[in-house]
């Protein structure tokens, strides 16, 4: 079907077009070219203009068995565009999908995962472990910048050497998702670690006879670092530390607990993480919410279980520690000691 084919090219030239990043368009290439094989194996094999609403979500019912609800709407999310695309070339008269939604997603119904300062630091003792100087170098200075700025993986894959601005200390984040461009400060160890990067950038670039590149990040051929290769470097990091990552995402999720935690207001936050509206970060309050901690200390509870030293708490607390005692432990107790 040479001809599905050549309309997904032209579909995916129009995605980067509007901006699209590669991440986005490789992954509807890839489930438009399952569509591909699906429709070719139909007996018989319809042509595109017999392709109909049952035919549409009979794929994508195939396509649902044993997936997570993430998985089921990104697939009917790529497919309903590209419905939108045949329409405008004239291929469909109108779309299938324009009035089918995938399952409702509820992205506030799970808390946001953190790392723990323990693992945080596993993250950095396993990347100073690196030999070669650039590698350590860099994984060290993408790990600061994760983390010490809350930035999105896409953002920091779009930083270029110019952004950052080492006089005010500052990088400046494209708006890409919201909009609006941003200057986030960065604490001074990322500072250091970024001017401790930049000479091996440099070197990577002159070997490779690039030195007009524009990227921060690089890999060993002098281009642009992607997205997909930090979450891989990222991903085979945590996993020689020990560490249970889920995703890169995680440190933008720790930053914005952490420094909520440490006081800051939900607008200094915002400012920080680039929020369009502080509802979103507003959700960081779910993991650390100081006024919340001030306040249930204030419980009336606490007073009745600490009236006095011999009162509610001391005798629950030696009921506790008397439970937890073994009979053997409890009999030797009892006779005053062992044998002597």
């Amino acid at each position: 079907m040479r001809r599905w084919e050549n309309l997904v090219e032209g579909y995916l030239r129009y995605c980067e077009v509007q901006g699209l990043s590669e991440g986005t368009r490789r992954s509807r290439e890839a489930e438009l070219a399952r569509l591909g094989r699906w429709l070719r194996r139909r007996r018989p094999r319809p042509t595109l203009e017999q392709v109909d609403t049952d035919m549409v979500v009979a794929y994508l019912r195939s396509r649902s068995a044993f997936r997570a609800k993430s998985t089921i709407a990104g697939t009917t999310s790529h497919v309903r565009m590209m419905g939108e695309y045949l329409v405008r070339e004239g291929i469909w008269k109108s779309n299938p999908l324009r009035w089918l939604r995938g399952p409702k997603m509820n992205n506030r119904s799970r808390l946001p995962r953190r790392i723990s300062k323990e693992h945080l630091k596993a993250l950095w003792e396993e990347a100073v472990k690196k030999r070669e100087g650039f590698a350590r170098a860099q994984v060290m200075a993408i790990l600061a910048v994760l983390y010490g700025t809350g930035i999105r993986r896409g953002e920091l894959e779009r930083l270029d050497v110019s952004d950052w601005s080492r006089d005010e200390g500052t990088l400046l984040v494209d708006g890409r998702k919201t909009g609006e461009e941003r200057k986030s400060a960065v604490p001074g160890s990322v500072a250091r670690c970024l001017e401790a990067y930049l000479p091996h950038r440099h070197n990577v670039l002159e070997k490779a006879g690039r030195l007009e590149e524009a990227a921060l990040f690089l890999n060993r051929k002098g281009l642009r670092l992607s997205g997909e290769r930090v979450g891989v470097m990222i991903h085979g990091l945590a996993r020689r530390a020990g560490v249970p990552l889920v995703s890169v995402h995680q440190f933008r999720h720790t930053c914005a607990s952490d420094l909520i935690e440490e006081g800051l207001t939900l607008p200094q936050v915002q400012q920080v993480l680039g929020h369009k509206a502080i509802t979103s970060t507003m959700w960081y309050l779910s993991l650390s919410d100081p006024d919340l901690r001030r306040a249930i200390l204030k419980h009336p509870l606490n007073e009745i279980l600490a009236e006095e030293s011999g009162g509610v708490e001391a005798k629950l607390v030696a009921t506790a520690v008397a439970a937890s005692e073994s009979p053997v432990e409890a009999a030797v107790s009892e006779s005053g000691g062992g044998h002597g």
